[in-house]
Formats: C-alpha cells, sequence, structure tokens
C-alpha cells in the first residue's frame, strides 16, 4: 500500500531519474526473445500452466519478446524482497503473483529493481510495461497508467501470540498503551480515533517509534498491548517472528483488508490495452483456481487478497 508517508510511497512525476532507470533496465532486465519461455512454472506449491487463448491475446510484441518487463522496488516486505541480502534473487508476493500471471499467459515476467518514484515515469518513457510493487490505485495515477487490483489493504493490529488483551477492534485499544511508526498512516489512524477513545472514557496511549523494529521490541517487552502498521506488514512479522509464535494479527470482520483499506494493484502502460485485459484475466482464473489464495497464504496475508480482479478500482480519495 504504497502512497503516503513511511508506511506507502507516492510516485513523484519528475522524469530526471529516467536516464539513471534506462541504464538499469538495460542492465538487470533479460528481455532477450530467444529466452525460452517454460510451460509451466511452480508458484506456492501449485504448477501454473499456459492458457493459449490468453497468451493468443497478447500485444505483438510481447508475444514476440516472450516477455514483459516488470519494474519493482526492493525491499518491501512482504511484496518484494531478496533471498539472500546481497544477492539478486527475489521472492515476495508481488514476485509470486507474477511469475503465476506469467505463466499463465505463457511469457516470463522478468522483475528488475527501481527506487518507487522513478517506477511510473519509467513506464511512461516505455522502459518498463508493468510495474508490481505494493503500489497503491489511486485516481492521479490512474491518469498514467491502468491498474489490475489484486489486493485491498491497510492498517492493522499486531498483538502479542495468544492476544492475552483480548483485543478485537481499535476500539478495543482505548485505555491501553500502543505502539506506532513515527510520520505514518497508522499514526494518522491513532488520532484520529482518539475522539472515539475520549467519548468512551479513555484515552489511547500513544508511544511513537522511529521503526517498526523499534515499536515490535515494545510489544515484545510488554511495554504496549498492541502495535498498529499496515496490514500486509503485521501479516508477515506475525508469520515469520520466532516461526510464528511471538505475534497474531487481530482480523477485525467489520475491515477485512485493513483500517482505511485501499487497493493495490499492477501497474500497467496505457500503451498497451490489450497487456491489462490479458493480466487482468489471467489474474482472475488464478483466484477461481485457488492459486492466488495459495500465494496470498505463503506470505501470511490472506485477508487482503481480493475475490474479483477489478480494473482502476480506486475512487477519489481527497
Amino acid at each position: 500500500m504504497r502512497y503516503a508517508h513511511v508506511s506507502g510511497r507516492t510516485a513523484a512525476t519528475a522524469l530526471t531519474t529516467v536516464a539513471m532507470l534506462v541504464l538499469a533496465a538495460c542492465a538487470e532486465g533479460d528481455t532477450s526473445a530467444t529466452a525460452k519461455v517454460p510451460a509451466s512454472a511452480e508458484v506456492a506449491g501449485v504448477t501454473v500452466r499456459k492458457d493459449a487463448k490468453l497468451h493468443s491475446s497478447l500485444p505483438d510484441a510481447v508475444k514476440r519478446s516472450g516477455t514483459v518487463r516488470v519494474a519493482t522496488d526492493v525491499p518491501y516486505a512482504p511484496f518484494e524482497m531478496f533471498v539472500t541480502e546481497g544477492k539478486k534473487e527475489l521472492t515476495g508476493l508481488d514476485y509470486d503473483l507474477g511469475q503465476a500471471i506469467g505463466a499463465r499467459l505463457g511469457v516470463r515476467f522478468a522483475f528488475t529493481p527501481q527506487k518507487f518514484d522513478g517506477i511510473v515515469p519509467a513506464i511512461q518513457a516505455g522502459k518498463f510495461d508493468v510495474a508490481m510493487s505494493a503500489m497503491t490505485d489511486n485516481k492521479e495515477r490512474q491518469a498514467v497508467v491502468d491498474f489490475v487490483d489484486y489486493s485491498f489493504s491497510g492498517s492493522g493490529i499486531m498483538v502479542a501470540k495468544g492476544n492475552p488483551e483480548k483485543i478485537t477492534t481499535l476500539d478495543d485499544l482505548c485505555g491501553k498503551k500502543v505502539a506506532v511508526q513515527a510520520a505514518t498512516n497508522q499514526l494518522d489512524l491513532l488520532n484520529a480515533h482518539r475522539k472515539t477513545c475520549e467519548r468512551a472514557g479513555g484515552d489511547i496511549g500513544i508511544l511513537t517509534f522511529p521503526k517498526d523494529s523499534d515499536a515490535q521490541l515494545a510489544l515484545r517487552a510488554d511495554k504496549v498491548v498492541a502495535q498498529v502498521l499496515t496490514k500486509p506488514a503485521a501479516g508477515w512479522t506475525a508469520k515469520t517472528a520466532d516461526g510464528g509464535d511471538a505475534f497474531e494479527v487481530v482480523d477485525d470482520p467489520a475491515a477485512a483488508g485493513g483500517y482505511q483499506a485501499s487497493p493495490n494493484g499492477i501497474a500497467v502502460s496505457k500503451k498497451l490495452p490489450e497487456l491489462t485485459d490479458a493480466i487482468q484475466k489471467a489474474l482472475q482464473s488464478l483466484i477461481d483456481d485457488g492459486t492466488a489464495t495459495k500465494i496470498f497464504q505463503k506470505y501470511g496475508v490472506a485477508s487482503i487478497a481480493v475475490k474479483e480482479a477489478t480494473r482502476n478500482a480506486a475512487v477519489d480519495q481527497g
């Protein structure tokens, strides 16, 4: 959910970084037409095979090259990560989903790391076909790229394993101490909810920290009853910290994807409408056969998955 503040980043429109992006794309992105496209791919324990009809609907240039050029900003767990720090091999929700969509379309989704604020300008300049980088679908970006939306996420609540304080909603944080990273959407959310708590007779004790990891230490030390962070980050942290034994995520049925959730999408060049259509249909097929669910479950974020692959779902966000 890369949109605003520290917890999400906006895409700048300045084109001054494009020259550097061109060099990076040429150096790292393998778009050789001679590169053989595998007949299938193993993703999250599922074998994904090519759909000949969907492949035939791709733009001619993509069919000739056998490659979709994908920009991504690494790391941003759990969406995009390096398998090993210092190595180029990628993993993450976006990477796995890209491999599954590529396999279904019968092409390679070739990921190239790029700085987030230069991704949209690089797509506009024709250096990449798409971006998969936890990018928030919003009206401003829709003016220059099209989105195929695959998740819907916002802020989540993470508590100690076993949820000893029985936190189920934001209201349960009233009268208690809560950790949050400074200068984030999540801090804004807590500050806005203080009025509700005050009416109920107990303010939220907000403790701010420079990094999410610092807030997690406070939760481990029982200095707070919960931490508020992006729901995808909460899900991944709960799944991986101490082998899944340290934390758990509160799933409020009234906010399945998280509080103040917004759509995240695959950004596609407006010059490639056939590719947008093919990606949407491929993603829907992966949702329908359960492959997408297994990918989201692999990263502990099943609650943010969508049931329908929508296009440009964002509304004006003020």
